[in-house]
C-alpha cells in the first residue's frame, strides 16, 4: 500500500506570508491611512496635538530651512478659514485656544472668576513683533491683544495644508508651537504675509519669527516659495544659530481650576 506524502507548504511562501504580517503591524503601529503630511498621523505626535514628529532642538532652524521644498509662487485656490477649526480645544483641557495662549503670553494675568481657570481678563504683552509694552483689559478693549499664526493659515494652505484633513488642520491652527499673542497692529501689518513680504524691524525678533516659522515648516512638511526661502535664510544668515523649538518648548500652562 502506497503512503501519501505529506504536502510540506513551500519556503518561500512561508516567507511571504511573514513579509505580510510583518508589514501590517508596522502600519498599524504607525497609525494607517491619515490626514497628515505623510499620509499617516505624523509619526510620533505632540501629545495633545495630532501633529507630526517634533522637528528637535538639536538643529538649527538655517540648516533645517535647506530642506524644505521650494515650490512654484502661485497660490493654491481653495482656502476657507473656517476649514481649520481656528479657537478649537484640540488638547481638551477645557479652555478655547485663544484663552490658552493669553495665558501663556501675557504677564500679570488675571483670570476671570467663574471660567475654571479659562478666560484671562487682564494682562500685559510685550509684543514679540514690536518690543512694545500692551496693556490687555477684555472690559475695556478686547482686541488690543490679539492671536497671530506664525505661519499664517492661507499660506499653510498652498504650502500644503491642502492635502491635509479636517483633524489635522485643526491641529495645526491650535498647535502652541504655530501661535503667539501680539498687538492688533502689529497682526493686522503681518497678516497673511511670508517672509519676503513682512518682517518685524528689529533683527532679534525678526530671527524669533523666521526661526519659528521654518520649525513649524519642518514639522508639517509645509514648502516655502523660493523669494519666502531667500528672505528667510538672509534673516537666519545674520542671527546667532536660532535652534528649531518644539511644541513643548511653548506649551501654555493648564488652567488653575
Amino acid at each position: 500500500m502506497t503512503r501519501r506524502r505529506r504536502r510540506r507548504t513551500p519556503v518561500l511562501v512561508t516567507l511571504a506570508a511573514l513579509v505580510l504580517v510583518i508589514v501590517a503591524g508596522l502600519v498599524q503601529w504607525r497609525g494607517g491611512t491619515g490626514g497628515g503630511p505623510d499620509g499617516g498621523a505624523g509619526g510620533a505626535s505632540a501629545p495633545g496635538t495630532g501633529l507630526g514628529a517634533e522637528p528637535g532642538s538639536s538643529g538649527s532652524a538655517r540648516l533645517a530651512l535647506e530642506g524644505l521644498e521650494v515650490r512654484a509662487e502661485e497660490r493654491v485656490a481653495g482656502y476657507d478659514r473656517e476649514s481649520f477649526a481656528w479657537r478649537t480645544d484640540v488638547d481638551r483641557n477645557g479652555c478655547d485656544t485663544r484663552n490658552d495662549v493669553l495665558r501663556r503670553d501675557l504677564a500679570e494675568t488675571e483670570v476671570r472668576d467663574g471660567t475654571r481657570g479659562c478666560v484671562v481678563q487682564a494682562g500685559v504683552l510685550e509684543d514679540p513683533y514690536s518690543g512694545a509694552r500692551i496693556r490687555f483689559d477684555r472690559s475695556t478693549d478686547p482686541e488690543a491683544v490679539q492671536i497671530d499664526h506664525v505661519v499664517s493659515l492661507s499660506d499653510a494652505w498652498s504650502s500644503g495644508a491642502w492635502r491635509w484633513d479636517a483633524d489635522y488642520r485643526a491641529a495645526f491652527a491650535n498647535d502652541p508651537l504655530e501661535l503667539v499673542a501680539a498687538s492688533a497692529a502689529e497682526n493686522s501689518a503681518k497678516s497673511d504675509a511670508t517672509a519676503d513680504e513682512w518682517l518685524p524691524e528689529d533683527a532679534a525678533d525678526a530671527c524669533a519669527l523666521v526661526a519659528r516659522q521654518v520649525a513649524v515648516k519642518v514639522r508639517t512638511e509645509l514648502s516655502v516659495t523660493r523669494a519666502e526661502h531667500d528672505a528667510m535664510a538672509r534673516v537666519l544668515d545674520g542671527c546667532a544659530d536660532e535652534p528649531l523649538l518644539t511644541s513643548d518648548d511653548v506649551r501654555w500652562p493648564a488652567p488653575v481650576r
